[in-house]
Parts: C-alpha cells; structure tokens; sequence
C-alpha cells in the first residue's frame, strides 16, 4: 500500500482508492486564508475583551477606539462656557444691586464685556436672562437698559411675597421639629454679618439663602423656586454705596431673621404671627440713588 493509501485508511474515510480508501479532498486556498482570517478575528475580540475585563493592556481599557465602534464626534467645551456665562451673571447682579450698573442707563454687551475682560457672548447671554428675571430691559440696537423701580412695584413684590411665604412659614411652625429650625441658625447669623458689613450685595445674597431654607423644609421646589425669584426682584437695583442708614435698615431686617427662628424654637404662635407680620409687612430696605 502506498504512503497516501496508508494515510487515508488510517483516516477511516471510504473511498475508491487503493484498498477501498481515497484522501480526503484539500481545502481551496481561498478558503484556507478565510478560515485564517476568522481565526484571527476571533482572537483580537477575545483579546479585546480579555483585556477590558482586566483593565489592562488593550486599547479598549485606556478608552480607544476599537475594532467595530462608531467614533464620536469630538464634544465643544460645554462645560467651560457655562461657567463663563454664570460667572458674568453673578458679576452683573452684584453690579446691579450694589448701583454699579445705574438704573436708567443702557449698557451694550460689547462694554460690557470689555469691562469684565470677555466677549460680548456671554455678557448677552447673561443680560437675556436678566431681562427674564426683569432687572433690564432690552433696547433694540443699543443694548439693555436697568430697569428703575418705583416705590408702588416695590410694594407690590413685597405684598406677593407676604402671600406666598408667611402663610408656609406659619404651616411649618406645626410640623416642623424644632432641631430642624435650630439647623437654620448660622444662616440667621450670616445674614446679620453681612448687615453689619453694609455691603448690599452680600446681605442680598445671605437674606434670599435664609428665606430659601426656610421655605426648602416645605419640600416644595416649585414655591422655592417661585418665592426665590419674587426675592431677587424686590432686589434689583439699590444703587450707590454703603451708608450708616442703610447698614441699620439691613441690621434690622437681619435681626428679624433671629427673631423668627427664636420664635419658632420656642413654638410661640403669638410672637410668630408678629415677627411674620412685620418682616413682610414692612417694604424692604431702600433709600435715594444719591445720597
């Protein structure tokens, strides 16, 4: 029997060779290359996956692309440009209720943005959501004018938000225990702080955290939301700098926070209805432009 008789019996495959035997028939070279290519395929997903699982090692681990991923698109810096934007809005409303920014006059968002060292972009950005909150106005083609109060408006917010908060705060005295209002006490005291320094735009910013706490332990977000905005806009603007007769009208708006929660620990429903009654009743603190 021949080498190749002898190979093929000792496969066992029926045939009609020698000895009733034939050689199995050889696979096409192309499907030999395929078979190789599968294998090799094969191998890198394994390897692929091998190495994810471990952390190491692969390209899939240190975060590139790999064999069957769509790339994405390279993303804008999102994140750095809001905070540009907020940055400029926080710069904007101190500026307005410091009387930085003068009410009346009309501020372009190229000057602006010269003056806070950007671009006018975000200065426009920030002026826009002004306009919504209604401390400017926009003037077509020239840029956003402060809005003046009047006594009447400032009235009216204050009366809206006496019919919003002090009924809320006057529920919560029933429910809620009192170490939860004592939790409220360095916040009582920053604003008192902030009183002392005469600085407008720290005592609005400690007065509107004070009275958005309170209203938080109602659990209702929306009225937080809603009596924080009514708050910046009894706010806007206070121009000019610090006097002793404003620093005492902040000391004693201050000192009604403390009030309010000694009141409120104590569980006195009488001294509350009058600590609640003064503190909304009266106007917020205000005075003339120019001293």
């Amino acid at each position: 029997m021949s080498r190749r008789a002898q190979a093929s019996a000792e496969t066992g495959v029926p045939g009609t060779g020698a000895g009733g035997y034939r050689v199995p028939p050889q696979p096409a070279v192309a499907d030999v290359n395929r078979d190789r290519g599968q294998d090799r395929h094969r191998d890198r997903s394994r390897e692929r996956f091998q190495g994810g699982a471990a952390g190491a090692g692969s390209g899939a681990a240190r975060g590139e692309h790999t064999h069957g991923e769509t790339p994405l698109p390279r993303s804008r810096p999102v994140v750095q440009r809001a905070s540009v934007r907020g940055q400029i809005l926080d710069a904007l409303r101190t500026a307005l209720v410091t009387g930085e920014l003068t009410p009346g006059e009309v501020y372009s968002a190229p000057a602006l943005g010269d003056r806070f060292g950007v671009s006018a972009t975000p200065v426009r950005e920030a002026m826009q959501r002004l306009a919504t909150e209604g401390a400017v106005e926009v003037v077509p083609n020239r840029g956003f004018r402060v809005v003046e109060r009047g006594a009447r408006e400032l009235a009216e917010l204050a009366e809206i938000r006496a019919l919003i908060e002090a009924p809320v705060i006057t529920r919560l005295a029933r429910t809620v225990p009192v170490e939860r209002w004592a939790g409220l006490r360095p916040l009582a005291e920053a604003t008192v702080r902030a009183a002392s320094s005469g600085c407008r735009a720290a005592y609005a910013e400690s007065d509107r955290a004070f009275h958005g706490a309170v209203l938080a332990l109602s659990g209702n977000e929306q009225l937080v939301r809603i009596a924080d905005d009514l708050h910046r806009r009894v706010q806007w603007p206070l121009g000019g700098p610090p006097t002793p007769r404003v620093r005492a009208e902040l000391l004693a708006d201050a000192a009604q926070h403390t009030a309010l929660l000694d009141a409120l620990i104590a569980g006195d429903p009488d001294v509350l209805a009058t600590v609640v009654s003064d503190h909304f009743a009266a106007p917020p603190p205000t005075r003339p432009r120019h001293p």
